[in-house]
């Protein structure tokens, strides 16, 4: 018999920790809303997985494994069983250790807040052995259910051709020199799992691919995913639990170039020309809870079955530097680290690029050629749960979902771990933040979604 538990417990950092993202400096000055761990425990009774959300941008490999020692030590739970999402909020504390590097990273500012990080990073494995112990010990016997629908006007590519043959990344609302999107339309497909417990109350697993980089500046927020669980449950009248868990998202976020009446309300310009709003977030998690809401009493019924674990290792070419490349890398990467980001010849959002392009190449002068990428997969009766430990564009996802041999499928990013960007070939030849600052070659997203559905098709 299937049994499902739930747990929730809080990590909000204390003011002053650092806040990941933009190649920017910046540090907690206020507290919005709070960042939570969220996990949902599954058990056929011979085996047992635990499914974990996390308020933060990214977890560090190295963090990953000692947050999974940690549980297993308090479950006795092996690490393939153990499914750690990050929700990607830029808004969260930093859970990256000073001075380690995923391959391919840029290298890591220093900055006077770096110990109280390290002793967040601390505190946060704790909290994981904590939510695994209480959602064990809420499984209660329960049936699966799903449903799938849409939510829309809320995911934008961000990726753009403009009138000089450049495709570059949110080239900012209303630009005349745009030309087009790059890439496909967006993944709008909301994913919906419902799990109706005996003596407790039903868990709604929520799924949607867009970038939580919406509430920006220097407060603590669990962006749109956190709102979404709050939503959610508040509309049930607090009789349903909630997790959310992102989907594949590197090449999609909120901004809408070409924005209809009212659709910037609660939004501003940010210091990238990128649009941002604490009220505008809250707007995507109404429309995201909302679409879920709107099935929540409709699902359709699905096949039991047992819980089934497994990783699978994928190798991908590297993008390493050419040497005229790192010329220039070195010139940039010199400027910024002393704080001469002005004397760079770009702004906005290009210069974001070029810095990021920057740190990557300096990162790769001595290689690695390949990187093995680890896929992670939880299969519960006919669902199953594929993570990609970084960030797929849009199109992986869509893949994987068509293809896999499981009735529901729920692709994640930043999946146990964060490695970076996972573009698809066509990106490296147009350009853009993405394929710039990915440590990886051109065949990486064909790479890992062969490698996501041998994994899958093993496991069904």
């Amino acid at each position: 018999m299937l049994k499902v538990g739930f747990a929730r417990v809080d990590v909000t950092p204390p003011l002053g920790v650092d806040m990941p993202g933009y190649y920017q400096q910046r540090n907690a000055k206020e507290i919005l809303d709070p960042l939570e761990i969220t996990a949902v425990a599954f058990s056929d009774g011979d085996a047992s997985a635990v499914i974990y959300q996390i308020d933060t941008e990214a977890v560090h490999d190295k963090v990953v494994a000692r947050m999974k020692e940690a549980v297993g030590t308090a479950t006795g739970l092996k690490p393939e069983n153990l499914y750690v999402h990050a929700s990607h909020t830029h808004t969260g504390g930093e859970l990256h250790p000073f001075g380690v590097g995923s391959p391919g990273e840029n290298p890591i500012m220093d900055s006077p807040a770096r110990k109280l990080d390290d002793l967040y990073i601390e505190h946060c494995i704790t909290r994981m052995a904590d939510v695994s112990r209480l959602a064990l010990a809420d499984l209660k016997p329960a049936k699966l259910s799903c449903a799938r629908t849409v939510a829309k006007r809320i995911s934008f590519g961000r990726r753009y051709l403009m009138k000089d043959g450049r495709t570059l990344t949110n080239p900012g609302v209303g630009n005349p020199d745009i030309v087009r999107a790059a890439g496909n339309p967006p993944d709008e497909e909301v994913l919906l799992l419902r799990a109706d417990r005996e003596g407790g109350k039903p868990v709604a697993v929520i799924s949607f691919q867009t970038h939580p980089d919406v509430v920006g500046g220097e407060s603590i927020s669990a962006d749109w995913p956190g709102m979404t669980r709050r939503v959610f449950e508040r509309a049930t009248g607090g009789d349903a639990h909630c997790i959310f868990l992102n989907g594949t998202q590197g090449d999609v976020n909120h901004v809408c170039v070409n924005p209809g009446p009212g659709e910037l309300n609660g939004m501003h310009s940010d210091f990238d020309d990128v649009y941002r709003g604490y009220d505008h977030a809250l707007h995507m998690a109404n429309v995201v809870a909302g679409a879920a809401l709107a099935q929540w009493l409709k699902c359709a019924p699905l096949a039991d079955g047992k819980v089934r674990c497994a990783v699978k290792a994928v190798r991908v070419p590297s993008q390493r530097p050419t040497a005229e490349e790192l010329v220039v890398a070195k010139k940039y990467w010199a400027l910024h680290e002393a704080g001469k980001d002005e004397e760079i010849p770009f702004k906005g959002m290009e210069l974001t690029t070029e810095v990021a392009r920057a740190g990557r190449m300096l990162a790769l002068e001595n290689g690695p050629d390949y990187f093995d990428l680890n896929l992670s997969a939880i299969a519960v009766g006919d669902v199953a749960f594929a993570g990609f430990p970084g960030e797929p564009f849009n199109d992986i996802g869509k893949a994987v979902k068509k293809d896999s041999p499981f009735a529901f499928t729920v692709p994640t990013c930043l999946t146990n771990g964060s490695q970076g960007y996972f573009p698809f070939s066509d990106a490296y030849k147009e350009g853009g933040y993405e394929s710039a600052t990915s440590p990886f070659g051109p065949t990486v997203a064909d790479d890992l979604i062969k490698g996501q559905l041998e994994l899958l098709g093993s496991m069904k």
